[in-house]
């Protein structure tokens, strides 16, 4: 099974489809609580629902990491928002979100003050008083055991032990392989990181060709297949005959079977790569559920993605949107172009630079799927260099500073078609970029609901906080039992902070509350989200905005070491704030 997930976050997923479907009153459905209407009213003042929010998005904003390099191969961090011009199939865009993020310096936690006497903690609970010793990075180490060979693979897991000894004390690593035999959940135990790496051997996942009469690549067959080429075509015809003494006259007859051949060849191929998509879209997945910095680093002789263009754009987009950074490293080390041993005698002549040929540019292509990833989503490429090990350290240092452009297409088409993209920075600057590429245009159009949950989820398992609104966050626990602790998150947001919305005689807005702990390795363990709708009139609002508005969140865990995350979003304004916090109940 690949990535197998914690049993307590698959269950909270479960449940959060579960009151997402259900409909109110039913008994999957979020009970509401904590409202509390004034005296002759009917209608509610301030009502709390514990369900997913509903907030106004901006839909087809698309994010592009940029990496900027001076002459001497420096990162450069000092650009502003309008030193940068972007094109989407050649016409100028707007860049209406920017920012300038430094993933190798993530954010520490931080502990905000609040008046607890007001909040009615209960007597004998304890305050969080000292930090936890917590995870500032989780690294996923993931092998490409099906596509490298084992003099590679060999040399690659030997300079990754290596780097293990580099990871901190506040690192969490895994281990994980592109065909699921080899999984090593996130850990500081080294040696337990360090049994799993050992483990490494190839597993090619279609076996390997069983006809070496022709050696039909799947670069090869894809030209054939896809692209009707004829040299690639008469290439194979010509070895296939030289190989196994067939007569001219049968041309048409080998030209049929290298037909059947090549199409098998390229379906074997599009498996291999369909998996490993597969597996590197479900790790980001899972690494998107770390309240950390994120980094795969991914080890691979390269593989190719004819017919897999839009399944590579939308794994960068999430990989975007989770803050996770893909950095890859080809295996291969120093290769040249030149026959090897293996070689068939067949090759002479013609058939012999034709298949060289096609070994470069197969080989160049493969590069160019990890190149794509790591200029994708703000990571190093390593290649054509045997100091692997050195290759894994560059890999592993995320770019001191990196930019987020965002622009929203205009007059977008949903009918799925590439837009390449073009990053540069205004005349005089003798700079290189790295960026993406280009995306893929939706096939319809987003439901903005579903795109809000997602938002406020990707907030919620990150690490970085946010300071759109005022709120302080602090947390208690108490002990019922020595196995037996709850926690209180307390929440107070400075309504004078907020917009209002006047309806009536009434001032609305609505807070979605999201909170989440986790424990000392980064897993989820437990969260809740709710929603608090204010329809106040204007002497309470007056009130409110002298008091704040305070949520409290409640959990009941073992003792343990747990990191705390809030997410606050407010509808009118649309704001929103991300605090962290930690706590150790002994």
């Amino acid at each position: 099974m690949h990535l197998r997930f914690g049993l307590a976050f698959l269950t909270a997923l479960v449940m959060l489809a579960a009151q997402q479907t259900a409909p109110p009153g039913s008994p999957a459905a979020p009970p509401a609580g904590g409202s509390t209407a004034l005296p002759g009213q009917n209608a509610p003042e301030t009502k709390s629902i514990e369900e997913p929010a509903t907030f106004h998005t901006r839909v087809n904003l698309v994010m592009v990491p940029v990496v900027v390099r001076d002459k001497n191969d420096k990162i450069v961090g000092t650009l502003k928002q309008e030193d940068f011009r972007l094109s989407d199939r050649g016409k100028p865009q707007e860049i209406i979100k920017f920012s300038v993020e430094t993933p190798s310096r993530p954010a520490g936690y931080r502990k905000a003050a609040i008046d607890e006497s007001a909040l009615g903690v209960p007597a004998g609970a304890s305050s969080e008083a000292s930090a936890a010793p917590l995870p500032d990075r989780f690294v996923a180490y993931l092998f490409d055991d099906v596509h490298t060979k084992f003099a590679d693979l060999a040399r690659v897991r030997d300079a990754a032990i290596r780097h293990l000894a580099t990871l901190g004390p506040k690192d969490r690593a895994a281990v994980y392989t592109i065909s699921g035999q080899v999984t090593q959940e996130f850990t500081d135990d080294r040696d337990a990181l360090k049994a799993a790496i050992q483990r490494l051997i190839p597993h090619p996942l279609t076996g390997g060709s069983t006809h070496d009469c022709p050696d039909i690549s799947y670069y090869q067959a894809d030209l054939i297949v896809n692209k009707n080429d004829p040299t690639a075509t008469q290439a194979a015809v010509a070895e296939l005959m030289a190989c196994s003494s067939m007569d001219p006259s049968m041309a048409s007859t080998a030209q049929s079977e290298v037909q059947g051949l090549a199409q098998r060849a390229f379906s074997m191929g599009e498996q291999e790569t369909r998996v490993t998509f597969y597996t590197l879209t479900a790790l980001v997945r899972r690494m998107g559920t770390m309240p950390g910095a994120r980094m795969i680093m991914f080890a691979s002789a390269g593989f190719l993605a004819p017919i897999e263009k839009q399944e590579e754009a939308e794994l960068m987009d999430r990989a975007i949107r989770a803050n996770v950074v893909i950095g890859t490293l080809d295996a291969r080390g120093l290769y040249t172009d030149m026959p090897d041993a293996s070689t068939p005698p067949s090759y002479t002549g013609a058939g012999l630079s034709a298949k060289l040929r096609f070994d470069r540019e197969a080989a160049r292509a493969d590069a160019d799927v990890l190149a794509e990833l790591a200029a994708g989503t703000g990571g190093s490429f390593f290649q054509n260099n045997n100091d692997l090990y050195a290759g894994f350290e560059r890999v592993a240092a995320a770019p001191d500073y990196l930019y987020m452009l965002g622009f929203s297409p205009q007059n977008l088409k949903y009918d799925g078609t590439f837009h390449p993209i073009k990053v540069t920075v205004k005349s005089g600057m003798s700079l290189s970029i790295e960026a993406r590429k280009g995306y893929y245009a939706p096939r319809h159009l987003a439901d903005p609901q579903e795109t809000a949950r997602e938002e406020i989820s990707e907030a919620l398992f990150s690490r970085e906080e946010m300071t759109d609104l005022p709120v302080s966050l602090t947390t208690q626990y108490f002990k019922s039992s020595d196995t037996n602790a709850r926690v209180t998150v307390l929440m107070k947001v400075d309504a004078r902070k907020l917009k209002f919305r006047k309806e009536d005689d009434r001032n609305c807005n609505e807070l979605t509350v999201a909170t989440a702990l986790f424990d000392r390795n980064g897993n989820y363990i437990v969260g809740n989200e709710k929603r608090l709708e204010m329809k106040l009139r204007d002497e309470t609002l007056a009130k409110r905005l002298d008091n704040g508005l305070t949520v409290r969140s409640s959990f009941d865990v073992k003792p343990g070491s747990y990191m705390v995350r809030l997410v606050v979003r407010d509808a009118e304004g649309e704001l929103m704030s991300a605090s962290n916090g930690a706590l150790d109940i002994r």
